[in-house]
Protein backbone atom coordinates (compact mmCIF):
# COMPACT_ATOMS: atom_id res chain seq x y z
CA UNK A 1 0.00 0.00 0.00
CA UNK A 2 1.30 3.60 -0.32
CA UNK A 3 2.28 6.40 2.02
CA UNK A 4 4.08 8.98 1.69
CA UNK A 5 6.28 7.78 -1.48
CA UNK A 6 7.97 9.25 -4.34
CA UNK A 7 5.16 7.87 -7.18
CA UNK A 8 7.43 8.50 -9.62
CA UNK A 9 7.64 6.62 -13.31
CA UNK A 10 10.55 5.72 -14.80
CA UNK A 11 11.28 7.71 -17.36
CA UNK A 12 9.46 11.26 -16.34
CA UNK A 13 8.88 14.08 -19.15
CA UNK A 14 10.09 17.50 -18.06
CA UNK A 15 7.76 20.49 -17.97
CA UNK A 16 10.55 22.47 -18.68
CA UNK A 17 14.68 22.26 -18.38
CA UNK A 18 15.27 22.16 -14.51
CA UNK A 19 11.25 23.17 -13.91
CA UNK A 20 10.51 22.92 -10.34
CA UNK A 21 7.57 20.49 -9.57
CA UNK A 22 4.30 22.17 -9.37
CA UNK A 23 3.03 22.10 -6.09
CA UNK A 24 -0.53 21.30 -5.21
CA UNK A 25 -1.90 22.18 -2.19
CA UNK A 26 -4.87 20.08 -1.22
CA UNK A 27 -7.18 21.12 1.65
CA UNK A 28 -10.45 18.72 3.45
CA UNK A 29 -12.51 21.38 2.13
CA UNK A 30 -15.62 22.58 3.78
CA UNK A 31 -19.47 23.94 2.93
CA UNK A 32 -18.36 27.29 5.04
CA UNK A 33 -17.85 30.14 3.04
CA UNK A 34 -15.17 31.54 6.05
CA UNK A 35 -13.38 28.32 6.13
CA UNK A 36 -12.74 28.27 2.08
CA UNK A 37 -11.83 31.73 2.10
CA UNK A 38 -9.10 31.17 4.78
CA UNK A 39 -7.85 28.27 3.16
CA UNK A 40 -7.53 30.64 -0.34
CA UNK A 41 -5.49 33.05 2.12
CA UNK A 42 -3.37 30.19 3.23
CA UNK A 43 -2.61 29.36 -0.78
CA UNK A 44 -1.97 33.35 -1.66
CA UNK A 45 0.58 33.28 1.35
CA UNK A 46 2.16 30.38 -0.37
CA UNK A 47 2.01 31.31 -3.69
CA UNK A 48 3.91 34.90 -2.18
CA UNK A 49 6.86 32.76 -0.67
CA UNK A 50 7.02 30.72 -3.76
CA UNK A 51 7.48 32.89 -6.67
CA UNK A 52 9.50 30.44 -8.49
CA UNK A 53 6.76 27.45 -8.47
CA UNK A 54 3.51 27.36 -9.70
CA UNK A 55 0.87 26.59 -6.62
CA UNK A 56 -2.49 25.06 -7.16
CA UNK A 57 -5.41 24.00 -4.98
CA UNK A 58 -7.80 20.90 -4.39
CA UNK A 59 -9.74 19.58 -1.91
CA UNK A 60 -10.47 16.03 -0.26
CA UNK A 61 -14.29 16.72 -0.26
CA UNK A 62 -17.13 19.08 0.30
CA UNK A 63 -15.26 21.61 -2.17
CA UNK A 64 -13.92 21.61 -5.54
CA UNK A 65 -11.90 20.62 -7.67
CA UNK A 66 -10.90 17.36 -5.75
CA UNK A 67 -7.49 16.17 -5.95
CA UNK A 68 -8.23 13.69 -9.37
CA UNK A 69 -9.79 16.61 -11.11
CA UNK A 70 -6.57 19.10 -10.16
CA UNK A 71 -4.40 16.39 -11.15
CA UNK A 72 -5.82 15.66 -14.62
CA UNK A 73 -6.30 19.14 -15.13
CA UNK A 74 -2.37 19.70 -14.36
CA UNK A 75 -1.31 16.76 -16.77
CA UNK A 76 -3.32 18.32 -19.97
CA UNK A 77 -1.79 21.45 -19.28
CA UNK A 78 1.79 20.00 -19.59
CA UNK A 79 2.49 19.49 -15.92
CA UNK A 80 4.34 16.24 -15.75
CA UNK A 81 5.70 16.97 -11.99
CA UNK A 82 4.00 17.46 -8.42
CA UNK A 83 4.54 17.90 -5.20
CA UNK A 84 1.24 17.45 -3.66
CA UNK A 85 1.47 19.04 -0.25
CA UNK A 86 -1.61 19.03 2.08
CA UNK A 87 -2.54 21.43 4.39
CA UNK A 88 -3.66 18.80 6.92
CA UNK A 89 -2.70 18.84 10.83
CA UNK A 90 -3.20 15.24 11.53
CA UNK A 91 -2.43 12.06 9.41
CA UNK A 92 -5.01 9.76 9.84
CA UNK A 93 -7.26 7.77 7.34
CA UNK A 94 -7.50 10.76 4.40
CA UNK A 95 -3.26 10.98 4.23
CA UNK A 96 -2.70 7.39 5.10
CA UNK A 97 -4.89 5.85 2.91
CA UNK A 98 -7.22 8.18 0.56
CA UNK A 99 -4.96 10.49 -0.58
CA UNK A 100 -2.35 7.61 -1.73
CA UNK A 101 -4.67 6.14 -3.63
CA UNK A 102 -5.97 8.93 -5.82
CA UNK A 103 -2.35 9.46 -6.41
CA UNK A 104 -1.45 5.88 -7.38
CA UNK A 105 -4.77 5.87 -9.16
CA UNK A 106 -3.53 9.46 -11.33
CA UNK A 107 0.32 7.92 -11.89
CA UNK A 108 -1.53 4.71 -13.69
CA UNK A 109 -3.50 6.60 -16.19
CA UNK A 110 -0.51 8.43 -16.66
CA UNK A 111 2.79 7.06 -16.49
CA UNK A 112 5.02 9.78 -16.97
CA UNK A 113 3.22 11.60 -14.16
CA UNK A 114 5.76 12.34 -11.41
CA UNK A 115 3.85 12.59 -7.95
CA UNK A 116 5.61 13.53 -4.41
CA UNK A 117 3.81 13.04 -1.21
CA UNK A 118 4.80 15.73 1.75
CA UNK A 119 3.72 14.70 5.44
CA UNK A 120 1.18 16.64 7.19
CA UNK A 121 1.42 19.93 9.33
CA UNK A 122 1.75 17.72 12.27
CA UNK A 123 3.03 19.01 15.72
CA UNK A 124 5.70 21.64 14.51
CA UNK A 125 7.48 24.15 16.27
CA UNK A 126 6.37 26.81 13.65
CA UNK A 127 2.55 25.31 14.55
CA UNK A 128 3.55 25.63 17.86
CA UNK A 129 4.79 29.37 17.96
CA UNK A 130 1.28 29.99 15.93
CA UNK A 131 -1.01 28.41 18.90
CA UNK A 132 1.08 29.93 21.96
CA UNK A 133 -0.09 33.32 19.91
CA UNK A 134 -3.41 32.38 19.80
CA UNK A 135 -3.62 31.39 23.47
CA UNK A 136 -1.69 34.74 24.26
CA UNK A 137 -4.26 36.55 22.54
CA UNK A 138 -6.94 35.04 24.48
CA UNK A 139 -5.47 35.52 27.61
CA UNK A 140 -6.30 39.07 27.50
CA UNK A 141 -9.95 37.99 28.44
CA UNK A 142 -8.86 37.18 31.60
CA UNK A 143 -8.54 39.72 34.39
CA UNK A 144 -5.52 41.47 35.44
CA UNK A 145 -4.54 39.07 37.98
CA UNK A 146 -4.39 36.10 35.69
CA UNK A 147 -1.75 33.64 35.91
CA UNK A 148 -1.16 30.97 33.63
CA UNK A 149 0.38 28.84 36.56
CA UNK A 150 -2.95 29.08 38.37
CA UNK A 151 -4.73 28.32 35.00
CA UNK A 152 -5.79 24.82 33.33
CA UNK A 153 -5.33 24.72 29.63
CA UNK A 154 -7.30 22.61 27.29
CA UNK A 155 -6.28 21.73 23.66
CA UNK A 156 -9.00 20.20 21.61
CA UNK A 157 -8.34 18.20 18.14
CA UNK A 158 -10.24 16.87 15.58
CA UNK A 159 -10.38 13.23 16.80
CA UNK A 160 -11.00 10.15 15.11
CA UNK A 161 -10.28 6.28 14.98
CA UNK A 162 -6.18 7.13 14.16
CA UNK A 163 -4.70 6.48 17.61
CA UNK A 164 -1.08 8.11 15.66
CA UNK A 165 -3.15 11.38 14.90
CA UNK A 166 -4.81 11.33 18.18
CA UNK A 167 -1.27 11.39 20.08
CA UNK A 168 -0.14 13.96 18.31
CA UNK A 169 -3.11 16.17 19.60
CA UNK A 170 -1.89 14.99 23.07
CA UNK A 171 1.51 15.70 22.54
CA UNK A 172 0.96 19.54 21.05
CA UNK A 173 -0.67 19.55 24.48
CA UNK A 174 1.82 18.79 26.84
CA UNK A 175 4.46 20.65 24.90
CA UNK A 176 2.11 23.81 24.63
CA UNK A 177 1.07 23.52 28.35
CA UNK A 178 4.42 22.65 29.95
CA UNK A 179 6.40 25.23 27.80
CA UNK A 180 4.09 27.84 28.46
CA UNK A 181 3.63 27.40 32.18
CA UNK A 182 0.10 26.34 32.98
CA UNK A 183 -1.05 24.59 36.39
CA UNK A 184 -2.69 21.71 34.09
CA UNK A 185 -3.13 20.19 30.55
CA UNK A 186 -5.88 18.20 29.40
CA UNK A 187 -6.46 17.15 25.86
CA UNK A 188 -9.82 16.86 24.28
CA UNK A 189 -11.62 15.54 20.73
CA UNK A 190 -14.16 17.10 18.97
CA UNK A 191 -15.45 14.13 17.22
CA UNK A 192 -15.08 10.36 17.74
CA UNK A 193 -12.31 9.97 20.21
CA UNK A 194 -12.77 10.43 24.47
CA UNK A 195 -12.76 12.53 26.21
CA UNK A 196 -15.17 14.87 24.18
CA UNK A 197 -14.91 18.90 24.77
CA UNK A 198 -18.07 18.44 27.27
CA UNK A 199 -16.46 15.83 29.53
CA UNK A 200 -12.79 17.34 29.61
CA UNK A 201 -14.52 20.63 30.82
CA UNK A 202 -16.34 19.15 33.34
CA UNK A 203 -13.78 17.33 34.69
CA UNK A 204 -11.81 20.45 34.60
CA UNK A 205 -13.96 22.50 36.25
CA UNK A 206 -14.40 20.07 39.64
CA UNK A 207 -10.28 21.04 39.97
CA UNK A 208 -11.53 24.29 40.92
CA UNK A 209 -9.03 26.60 39.18
CA UNK A 210 -10.08 29.89 38.47
CA UNK A 211 -9.44 30.09 34.64
CA UNK A 212 -9.75 28.12 31.88
CA UNK A 213 -8.04 28.69 27.95
CA UNK A 214 -9.73 26.25 25.62
CA UNK A 215 -7.73 26.03 22.55
CA UNK A 216 -8.61 24.60 19.15
CA UNK A 217 -6.06 22.61 17.55
CA UNK A 218 -7.80 23.05 13.92
CA UNK A 219 -6.64 24.65 11.07
CA UNK A 220 -9.40 26.79 9.16
CA UNK A 221 -13.24 27.53 9.84
CA UNK A 222 -15.72 24.62 9.96
CA UNK A 223 -18.32 22.25 11.82
CA UNK A 224 -15.72 21.31 13.97
CA UNK A 225 -14.73 24.57 15.00
CA UNK A 226 -18.40 26.26 15.07
CA UNK A 227 -18.81 23.05 17.46
CA UNK A 228 -16.16 23.58 20.28
CA UNK A 229 -17.49 27.36 20.01
CA UNK A 230 -20.83 26.04 21.16
CA UNK A 231 -19.85 23.80 23.66
CA UNK A 232 -17.92 26.12 25.29
CA UNK A 233 -20.54 28.64 25.20
CA UNK A 234 -22.92 26.91 26.75
CA UNK A 235 -20.25 25.53 29.44
CA UNK A 236 -20.27 29.52 30.24
CA UNK A 237 -23.88 29.44 31.27
CA UNK A 238 -24.08 26.80 32.90
CA UNK A 239 -21.38 27.78 35.12
CA UNK A 240 -19.62 31.04 37.33
CA UNK A 241 -16.33 29.27 37.41
CA UNK A 242 -14.38 28.91 36.38
CA UNK A 243 -13.72 31.63 34.01
CA UNK A 244 -13.18 30.52 30.68
CA UNK A 245 -11.86 31.64 26.95
CA UNK A 246 -11.65 30.05 23.70
CA UNK A 247 -8.78 30.79 21.76
CA UNK A 248 -8.87 31.36 17.96
CA UNK A 249 -7.73 28.34 15.97
CA UNK A 250 -4.86 28.62 13.72
CA UNK A 251 -5.76 29.84 10.57
CA UNK A 252 -3.74 31.39 7.72
CA UNK A 253 -0.78 32.72 9.74
CA UNK A 254 3.07 33.15 8.61
CA UNK A 255 3.75 30.02 10.84
CA UNK A 256 1.68 27.66 9.09
CA UNK A 257 3.19 29.05 6.01
CA UNK A 258 6.72 28.32 7.15
CA UNK A 259 5.61 24.84 8.37
CA UNK A 260 4.38 24.20 4.83
CA UNK A 261 7.83 25.36 3.01
CA UNK A 262 9.67 23.02 5.42
CA UNK A 263 7.31 19.98 4.51
CA UNK A 264 7.97 20.56 1.03
CA UNK A 265 11.88 20.58 1.39
CA UNK A 266 12.08 17.71 3.25
CA UNK A 267 9.39 15.82 0.96
CA UNK A 268 11.45 16.87 -2.04
CA UNK A 269 14.63 15.56 -0.64
CA UNK A 270 13.39 12.77 0.29
CA UNK A 271 13.40 13.32 4.24
CA UNK A 272 9.70 13.52 4.57
CA UNK A 273 9.18 11.57 8.15
CA UNK A 274 7.01 8.70 8.14
CA UNK A 275 3.20 9.89 8.78
CA UNK A 276 1.87 5.91 10.70
CA UNK A 277 4.19 4.79 12.94
CA UNK A 278 1.61 2.09 14.82
CA UNK A 279 -0.23 1.47 10.45
CA UNK A 280 -0.80 -2.03 10.23
CA UNK A 281 1.20 -2.03 6.56
CA UNK A 282 3.99 -1.01 8.34
CA UNK A 283 6.84 -3.38 9.93
CA UNK A 284 6.44 -2.23 13.46
CA UNK A 285 4.03 -5.26 14.23
CA UNK A 286 6.61 -6.30 17.07
CA UNK A 287 6.53 -2.90 18.57
CA UNK A 288 2.82 -2.54 18.37
CA UNK A 289 2.66 -6.58 20.31
CA UNK A 290 5.15 -5.23 22.98
CA UNK A 291 2.29 -2.49 23.81
CA UNK A 292 -0.31 -4.43 24.35
CA UNK A 293 1.58 -6.91 26.29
Amino acid sequence: MLTQNHLASSMPIAQAPNALPTVLLVGHGTRLAAGLAEFATLAAQLRQALPERSVHTAFLELAAPDIATALEQLWQQGVRRVTVLPALLLAAGHLKHDIPALLEAARTRHPELTITLAAELGVHAHLLHVAAARIAAAEAAFASDYRRQDSLLLVVGRGGADPDANANVARATRLLGETLGFAWMETAYASRAMPSVEQALERLRRLEFPQLLVLPYLLFAGRLARQIEATVAAFQQRYDQPQITLASYLNADPGVVATLLARLDEAESGRAPPNCWFCPNRARRDAIATIQE
